[in-house]
């Protein structure tokens, strides 16, 4: 079993910034890819950013130039770096990750963390 814990999230003023912080542990053989989701109050779960194991990365078009996404593969940890935030990015991001718990298969498996909220006052 796969278990990530986000962290960062939190209330921010609009044109502030903040970083989260996801960590996979537990039963881990490697982890392909990893991103960040967000979902808002009465809207869909909509993909913010993703990046594989070998760092190429995949940004929802709206948020290019504001977000970046970052990884470091020894910790097995992914980052969410927010820039110039609006209102609308008020939502509860989730950390995600495609990963192999274990050397026996060669299965992958999608897990996600539980969650943490970011609002945007204005």
């Amino acid at each position: 079993q796969v278990h990530l814990v986000e962290s960062g999230g939190g209330l921010v003023q609009a044109g502030e910034s903040l970083r989260l912080s996801c960590a996979a542990s537990g039963s881990i053989f490697s982890i392909n890819a990893m991103g960040w989701y967000r979902q808002a109050p009465g809207k869909q779960r909509e993909l913010v950013a993703a990046i594989t194991n070998d760092g190429s990365t995949n940004y929802a078009d709206s948020l290019k130039g504001r977000f970046t996404i970052s990884r470091d593969n020894a910790k097995n940890a992914v980052y969410l770096e927010m820039n110039s935030l609006k209102p609308e990015d008020t939502a509860v991001y989730y950390c995600n990750a495609d990963a192999r718990p274990s050397i026996y298969t060669r299965r992958t498996y999608n897990y996600w963390g539980q969650g943490t909220q970011v609002t945007v006052s204005s």
